[in-house]
Formats: C-alpha cells, structure tokens, sequence
C-alpha cells in the first residue's frame, strides 16, 4: 500500500518509530523463543511474532527504505534482548514486559492516530495504524491475562518500568534518526 503523495513530515517521522519499533517487536518474540522452553510462553511468543511480522510488512509496504531509521541494528539487538533476558527468568516476567511495551505501543499508536483523525487526513493510514493498535492492545491484554497472580514484586516493577521508559526513549530517537 505504498502512497504516491508525499505524507506530512510529522508522519514520516512517526512512521519511521513505528517501523523502528515492529521492528524491535518481532526480535523481542525472536529472544523470547531462543530463551524460553516453556511451552505457554512459546505458544504466546510464536503467535504474536506472526502479528508482529504482518505489522511491520505493512510498515515496509508504506514507508520507503530512505525514510526509516538508520538505527535498525541497535532495534534489533535492544529488542531480542528486551525479550530473551526476561524469558531466562522465567514466564511472570515475560508477560510483564509484553504488558509495559504493549501499554506504552497502545498510547504511542493512539496519538498518532488521533492526530490524523483531528486533521482529516489519510483515512487509509489512520485504518492501518488503528488496527495496528487494536492487536497491540490484544497482546497487552493476553499478557496481563496470562501474567495474574500476586502483584509483582519491586524488581518486575522497575523492569516493566526500564522497558516503557526505554520504548519512548527509542521512540524519541527513531523519530529522529
């Protein structure tokens, strides 16, 4: 779905922390898979890596590759690391940090497509990054689902912390670079 006419610059560069960050998603599932042997958490890792994957083709498909971040390398090593380290600690804190970038993915799409509802414009990027979001959501969601028990401990705490922190620190520079 490439668009022939030029997208605002607000956009390109909100578009390039999207492909940054589906980018990043698929590698966190990627590090998931090569740390966790727990077949619940393979299960949810490999059927969100595939939504994750269909994302970021949609991503590719509407931003040229002159337009994305050149960053990537450091996305992909942050984002395997974001899930394998987790997943060496067993499936409470791998849900935990699906829930922290998930949150943090529900709000970074939703401004993104409320800003282009207020303008008016590009109903079929609004619909793309909408449904983006509404399975972004479904993770977040799964996650907390599959994550309940006793309220997490102050370690996870400041783990799913450092994660949303670092997803809009990543934001700010993949918007940029």
């Amino acid at each position: 779905m490439t668009t022939t006419a030029p997208l605002p610059a607000w956009l390109v560069a909100e578009l390039r922390s999207d492909h940054a960050g589906e980018t990043g998603a698929v590698r966190i599932y990627d590090g998931i898979l090569a740390a966790s042997r727990d077949p619940a958490v393979r299960d949810f890792a490999t059927r969100h890596r595939a939504t994750e994957q269909g994302h970021l083709d949609l991503l590719e498909d509407l931003l040229p590759p002159a337009d994305r971040s050149r960053l990537l390398p450091i996305w992909r090593v942050a984002g395997w690391l974001t899930g394998a380290l987790p997943a060496l600690f067993g499936p409470r804190a791998v849900f935990a940090t699906v829930d922290a970038v998930e949150t943090f993915v529900d709000h970074h799409y939703r401004a993104q497509t409320d800003r282009l509802a207020a303008e008016g414009i590009l109903p079929h990027i609004h619909a793309l990054l909408e449904r983006c979001r509404e399975e972004e959501v479904h993770h977040r969601d799964e996650a907390r689902e599959a994550g309940q028990g006793p309220a997490y401990g102050p370690v996870l705490r400041a783990w799913a912390a450092l994660v949303g922190g670092g997803s809009a620190a990543a934001v700010a520079a993949a918007k940029r670079i």
